[in-house]
C-alpha cells in the first residue's frame, strides 16, 4: 500500500486499544494484578480531506468477583493514591465489586438502561475517546476469582468493519517458591535463592480461563442458551404509521424478516411466528393480525413485506392487545413472546402500558424496539423487566435491521467469540478476529452507526488451579480496530498484535468524502 493510499485510508479509521496487563499471582497475598488501558489513535497524517468521518467510541462497565469483605481494600486500589483510575468502588453483590464504568451513572443499576438507549455519539457525552483508563488494577487475587468487563462500541457516522485484536506482552515466572517448585505442571526449578527472581515463562497464561462473546443485551453476563428450551411462539408487532416511511420502513421490513428467519430456521423445533400491524390507514380498529401464528416461514415473510407506512396516528396499545389475542393460541409448552416496534409516542386507542401489563400478566414476554421519536419511557413500560434486557433502541434508521438481529440473538442465545485459556485467546487475537455486525444473518456484516453493540470479556482463575502459578504474572493488550465499509466491500486487514495494517484493495479515493 503506497503512502498516499495510507494517508487517505487513515481519515476513515479509528482504533481503540485496551491493555489488560500486569496479571500476577503470589502465594501470600499479591495476586492477579490486571491493568486495562483503553485509548484511541486517529491517523490523519498528511491528508487534507475534511468531509466524511468515522469515529469509534466506547464505554465500559467492569466488575471483579474477589470475595466478600474486601471493599475497603479494593477501593484503595481505585483511590487518588492507588494505581487504578479513581472510582468509588461499590460491592454490588456479595463479593462482587463494581470497579469502574464510563460514563459514570449516578443511579444504581442504571448502566445497562443507559447503554441501550442513550445516543453516545453526541459530543457532550463523556466516553473513552483518547484517554488511558486502567480498568483492572487488582492485587491479592486467589483461585476462584473472576473479573468481567463489558465494552459497548459506538460507531459514529459511517458504518464500519470491526476487528478485535491483542497480544500477550509478558508471561513471567518471577520467582519460584518451595510450594510452587513441587507443584505439578511447574516448568521451572527452585533456584539457589528460594524466593529470588528467576527467568523463564510462567504458567499463569495457560491457567486463566477467558470467554469473549457478543453481549447482545449488554448485561455483563454470557447467556449461551435461549430463554426457554421449548418452542417459541412469537408475534412481531410493527408500527405502520406515516412516520415509518422511507428507509425506516425498509429497515423494519428487513429486520422483521431476519428475526422471523432466525426463529423458524434456528430456533427450537415447533416454533411459530405471527405478524400484526398497527396504525395503518383504513383500519377499522387500531391494529390487525396480518399473519396468525404459523411455522410457514414464507407466509410470514410475505406478510411482513406488505408493511405500509401510511397511518395518521400511533396506537401502540391497540397493537399489543390485538397481537395478544393471537398469542392466546400458543400451545402449552410454548413461550409466548411479543416484539413491538414503534417510532413514536402513543396518541390513540388503549394505553400501551395498560395493554402490556395485561399481556405480561397472562405470561407473555415483551421486547420493545424503538427508533426515531420513540419514547424511552413508553418502551420501558411496554417491555418485560428488567428494561435493559428487553428494550432495544436504534438512534439511526439504518441500524434498525441490526437491532432486530440483536434481539434475535438474545432470544436464541448469545454468540461466543472465543472460549479457552488466556494464552490461546491472545494467540487468536494477535492475528485479529473479524467481528460480525449482525450475527442473525449469513456472512459478515459491518457495524451500523446509531446502535450500541457490546462485547463481553471475562477472565477466571479456576478454583482448582495448583501452586504452579504462584508468583507468576502476565501482561496483555486487547484492542478494537474499525475501518469504513462504504466503498470497501472486501476489507483486508492484518495485525501484528494490536498494530493493524490495511491491505484493502478499494480504498477511499482522494478528494472530499461524504
Amino acid at each position: 500500500m503506497n503512502p498516499d493510499t495510507n494517508d487517505t485510508i487513515g481519515l476513515s479509521r479509528r482504533k481503540l486499544l485496551a491493555g489488560l496487563g500486569a496479571v500476577g499471582v503470589a502465594s501470600a497475598g499479591a495476586g492477579l494484578g490486571t491493568t486495562a488501558y483503553f485509548n484511541d489513535t486517529e491517523t490523519f497524517e498528511g491528508n487534507t480531506l475534511t468531509a466524511g468521518e468515522l469515529d469509534l467510541k466506547l464505554d465500559y462497565r467492569a466488575t471483579y468477583a474477589g470475595g466478600p469483605g474486601r471493599l475497603d481494600e479494593i477501593d484503595g486500589w481505585y483511590s487518588e493514591q492507588g494505581p487504578g483510575e479513581p472510582f468509588d468502588v461499590v460491592e454490588e453483590d456479595d463479593g462482587v465489586y463494581l470497579i469502574g464504568e464510563v460514563p459514570a451513572i449516578d443511579e444504581p443499576d442504571a448502566w445497562a438502561d443507559e447503554v441501550q438507549t442513550r445516543d453516545f455519539c453526541l459530543p457532550e457525552i463523556d466516553l473513552v475517546n483518547g484517554d488511558d483508563i486502567p480498568v483492572f488494577v487488582l492485587d491479592d487475587v486467589k483461585p476462584g476469582d473472576c473479573g468481567e468487563v463489558t465494552i459497548s462500541l459506538h460507531i459514529c457516522d459511517n458504518p464500519s468493519w470491526l476487528w478485535m485484536n491483542g497480544e500477550l506482552t509478558a508471561n513471567d515466572e518471577n520467582t519460584v517458591s518451595e510450594p510452587e517448585a513441587g507443584a505439578d505442571g511447574e516448568s521451572n526449578a527452585l533456584g539457589d535463592d528460594s524466593d529470588g527472581p528467576i527467568s523463564g515463562e510462567g504458567e499463569l497464561a495457560e491457567a486463566i480461563d477467558v470467554t469473549m462473546w457478543y453481549d447482545e443485551d449488554c448485561d455483563n453476563v454470557y447467556e449461551a442458551g435461549g430463554e426457554s428450551g421449548g418452542p417459541l411462539c412469537v408475534q412481531i408487532v410493527l408500527d405502520a404509521s406515516g412516520s415509518m416511511s422511507g428507509t425506516r420502513n425498509a429497515q423494519a421490513i428487513d429486520g422483521a424478516k431476519t428475526l422471523a428467519e432466525s426463529i423458524l430456521n434456528d430456533g427450537p423445533a415447533g416454533s411459530r411466528v405471527g405478524v400484526t400491524f398497527f396504525s395503518a390507514a383504513g383500519y377499522s380498529s387500531g391494529a390487525q393480525v396480518i399473519e396468525p401464528l404459523t411455522d410457514d416461514l414464507q407466509d410470514v415473510l410475505d406478510a411482513i413485506d406488505t408493511l405500509p407506512a401510511d397511518g395518521g396516528n400511533t396506537a401502540i396499545g391497540e397493537g399489543i392487545e390485538t397481537s395478544q389475542g393471537d398469542l392466546e393460541n400458543c400451545d402449552e409448552g410454548e413461550s409466548p413472546t411479543m416484539v413491538v416496534l414503534t417510532d413514536g409516542g402513543n396518541n390513540a386507542g388503549t394505553d400501551p402500558g395498560v395493554a402490556a401489563t395485561a399481556a405480561k400478566g397472562d405470561g407473555t414476554t415483551i421486547y420493545a424496539i424503538g427508533v426515531g421519536g420513540a419514547q424511552v419511557s413508553t418502551l420501558n413500560a411496554i417491555a418485560s423487566d428488567p428494561d435493559e434486557e428487553y428494550v432495544f433502541f436504534a438512534t439511526d434508521d439504518d441500524a434498525l435491521e441490526q437491532a432486530f438481529g440483536l434481539l434475535g440473538e438474545t432470544l436464541l442465545g448469545e454468540t461466543p467469540i472465543f472460549e479457552g485459556s488466556l494464552a490461546d485467546a491472545m494467540a487468536e487475537l494477535e492475528a485479529g478476529i473479524a467481528l460480525d455486525g449482525n450475527r442473525a444473518t449469513e456472512g459478515r456484516d459491518p457495524f451500523d452507526g446509531g446502535l450500541t453493540q457490546c462485547i463481553g470479556f471475562e477472565w477466571c482463575l479456576p478454583a482448582d488451579v495448583g501452586n504452579e502459578v504462584q508468583t507468576d504474572s502476565v501482561a496483555f493488550d486487547v484492542g478494537f480496530y474499525a475501518e469504513q465499509s462504504r466503498h470497501n466491500d472486501a476489507p483486508d486487514v492484518t495485525f501484528n498484535g494490536t498494530v493493524p495494517t490495511s491491505n484493502s484493495s478499494d480504498p477511499v479515493t482522494n478528494g472530499t468524502g461524504s
